[in-house]
């Protein structure tokens, strides 16, 4: 076996290569050309002496070895890294990059804002920001902390649970003004609704009474969208009534150009969660974004601890 070809540089881009399938996407996100990442697999193989990957026109797929060895170069440049880390630590303040991926309107929103003071905090990381209302895999991305709204299916990744964002129906005042304010959830179903094409069942509104009852209500609506900017620029615009995140329309609701509608009915509040690829939980880096981020989002307006 050749050890010279065992480098540690070789295992990072076979990993890469394994997560992402695409030799040319992996090629750009090292900053290297196609030639040199098939270079560093074909010295990988040669010197493991079996086949790792199997190539095709369109993708690249592990092999029986090559998925046994991927799981043993995780754990291993898992180590390295912490390794570093902890001794960089012992020295300096905690320096390198964090990928973080988040819903595309949180992150706009208020995201963003939180990782500008972040960074002001702690000057020598980096944060490379991926927004997407996109369920991605963490592994194969090489995203080390995503934060979800929704309910989470099982999963391998650590969990930190952020607590509920609540959820309430708003309209703009104009659209009520011109239409009568609905007087019970039943009158729904006579508006116009801003309806989230990329949510599950948003055909039909589920609303709990004050008294706890669930409603569901079939609502309908000529705009459909998919992203959480676009249905708040709809509900301002009167373009309908819609059930939407308090943290999207606070300052809408503060300055008067949308208003609650029927207050004691709200929406079903959704979790919050952040995700944690578990070989990059114990990096100190990684560990202070997400206990930053923990502390600023339980602060945004509607979302509750659990």
């Amino acid at each position: 076996m050749d050890k010279a070809g065992l480098s540690l540089d070789r295992m990072r881009t076979f990993v890469r290569v394994a997560e992402r399938g695409n030799l040319s996407m992996v090629a750009k996100e090292l900053g290297v050309g196609q030639s040199s990442v098939t270079r560093h697999l074909n010295e990988l193989e040669e010197a493991v002496g079996v086949p790792l990957l199997s190539r095709t026109t369109r993708r690249v797929t592990l092999t029986d070895e090559g998925s046994r060895y991927y799981t043993n170069c995780l754990q291993i440049l898992r180590l390295v890294e912490q390794a570093a880390d902890e001794a960089r630590d012992a020295r300096d303040a905690p320096a390198g990059a964090v990928r973080l991926s988040c819903t595309a309107a949180l992150g706009v929103m208020h995201i963003t804002r939180m990782i500008f003071d972040f960074q002001d905090k702690h000057p020598d990381i980096r944060v490379d920001l991926n927004l997407t209302d996109q369920r991605i895999d963490l592994v194969r991305e090489g995203v080390d902390v995503a934060l979800r709204l929704g309910p989470l299916a099982d999963s391998a990744m650590k969990l930190h649970a952020l607590g509920e964002s609540q959820r309430l129906l708003v309209g703009a005042p104009a659209y009520l003004s011109a239409r009568g304010r609905p007087e019970r959830p039943a009158d729904l179903s006579r508006y116009e609704t801003v309806v989230m094409s990329n949510v599950a069942g948003s055909d039909k509104l589920l609303v709990s009474s004050p008294d706890g009852t669930s409603l569901m209500i079939p609502v309908r609506g000529r705009l459909r969208v998919d992203h959480g900017l676009a249905a708040r620029e709809a509900l301002a615009a009167g373009r309908g009534i819609g059930p939407t995140h308090l943290w999207l329309v606070h300052d809408l609701l503060d300055d008067g150009r949308l208003e609650v509608v029927l207050g004691d009915y709200r929406p079903s509040p959704v979790p919050l969660s952040l995700l944690i690829a578990p070989e990059r939980a114990a990096i100190a880096r990684v560990r202070l974004l997400v206990d930053f981020l923990a502390a600023e989002v339980a602060r945004l307006p509607g979302i509750r601890r659990s």
